[in-house]
């Protein structure tokens, strides 16, 4: 159990709540308003992508940095200004008024997230070392839940306000809600020694550590994928703005429950992999299920894939802290994981629009997100707990 009995603790707990609602909003907020956007600013599918495309590219880049950012200016620091920079990119998208703009804010948004994504982990594993799988189950939960609270609000918001604008917009309340708390409650970092045990080059020289980039890329490339086009793939066959927000806010929920359900599940021993290979099931589950029958039983889908991809990626993340046992390395590999694995994420909505345009629907993109779980199951059975020391020795 996570014991609470300092004030302190329970307001940390607070802002781990916060921080991880905020993350992924602006990206599930926008599928269901497409219809809206694409209508007002001319954009096509592909440049609908960007929005997806750029942030998620953007996380990888700036997840690379993260290790040497901490370094430089302090974990806190970098929180604090992350925080920042997503209540400013938030606030913006209430005045866009081109296509451009439009992505410009998602990139502001996304690079603020990338920071947070960068640094956090290393701060939940020197906070919580002792529940650390529960509370990356917790910060998973609330990361995924949040983009259920996109989803499913922003079309309500939009319809009440008169416009995407504010549907988007809106969401700089949560992120200064969620600057508030780090700045106040946030703890100071420790004396600077932590740094010298944060050795990128060699994580980057490490096998293990691009497998776990691609392991975590793969999957959260079906994310991507999922958040961009579940809503306009059910628009395209009927469905309301409104209706199809809320099968993407299920979605989300559905990760949400299973990033908080699968971690305390798997906490008894150190071999995540049987759970992982669940995760992947049930992702095969929903992406088969899109790509064959999708008029069958679209909650059904919607909920296994969301359920899948909620679950393995906090289990992953916790496969990667488990790697080393300093909160400072630990952190800079999970810093590097997200780093490779966003990069190769942005380009899953992308390829799949494409493929749209090429085939006239997104059959073809949902399998191909069937066939990238096939590819991860077979690259997850070299996950051994034993070879953890062995992997990234030297």
């Amino acid at each position: 159990m996570i014991s609470v009995e300092h004030p302190r603790r329970l307001l940390l707990l607070l802002m781990v709540v916060l921080v991880g609602l905020n993350l992924r909003p602006f990206l599930t907020a926008t599928g269901p308003l497409a219809g809206g956007i694409r209508a007002d600013t001319g954009m096509t599918f592909q440049t609908m992508s960007l929005l997806t495309l750029v942030p998620m590219a953007l996380m990888g880049v700036f997840a690379f940095a993260g290790p040497a950012l901490e370094q430089r200016i302090g974990a806190r620091r970098a929180m604090i200004v992350a925080l920042a920079v997503m209540a400013a990119g938030s606030a913006a998208r209430l005045f866009v008024s081109s296509a451009g703009e439009l992505v410009a804010t998602a990139a502001l948004i996304g690079v603020g997230v990338a920071i947070v994504q960068a640094v956090f982990p290393g701060i939940l594993k020197r906070h919580f070392a002792g529940q650390l799988v529960v509370i990356m189950g917790l910060y998973s939960a609330t990361l995924m839940g949040g983009g259920a609270v996109g989803a499913r609000l922003s079309p309500l918001i939009a319809a009440l306000a008169g416009g995407w604008r504010v549907g988007l917009g809106w969401l700089v309340a949560p992120a200064a809600a969620a600057l508030l708390v780090a700045g106040l409650f946030l703890p100071r970092d420790p004396q600077r020694a932590d740094s010298a045990t944060i050795r990128v080059g060699h994580l980057l020289r490490r096998p293990r550590t691009w497998l776990l980039m691609i392991c975590f890329g793969l999957v959260n490339g079906g994310y991507s994928t999922v958040i961009a086009w579940l809503a306009p793939f059910y628009q395209e066959r009927g469905w309301s703005a409104g209706t199809s927000g809320t099968l993407l806010a299920a979605m989300a929920l559905s990760q949400g429950v299973a990033a908080l359900l699968f971690p305390a599940l798997a906490r008894r021993g150190r071999d995540r992999r049987g759970w992982l290979w669940l995760t992947l099931v049930l992702q095969a589950t929903g992406f088969l299920g899109l790509a064959t029958m999708p008029d069958l039983a679209p909650l059904l889908w919607a909920v296994a894939v969301g359920a899948g991809l909620g679950a393995s990626f906090a289990l992953t993340m916790i496969v990667a802290l488990d790697h080393l046992d300093h909160p400072a390395a630990a952190g800079a590999l999970a810093a590097l994981m997200q780093g490779g694995g966003f990069l190769l994420a942005a380009l899953a909505p992308w390829v799949t629009a494409l493929l749209h345009e090429r085939t006239g629907g997104f059959a073809a993109g949902w399998g191909m997100h069937l066939g990238i779980v096939a590819l991860v199951t077979a690259l997850t059975a070299r996950l051994a707990p034993h070879s953890y020391a062995r992997a990234l020795a030297g």
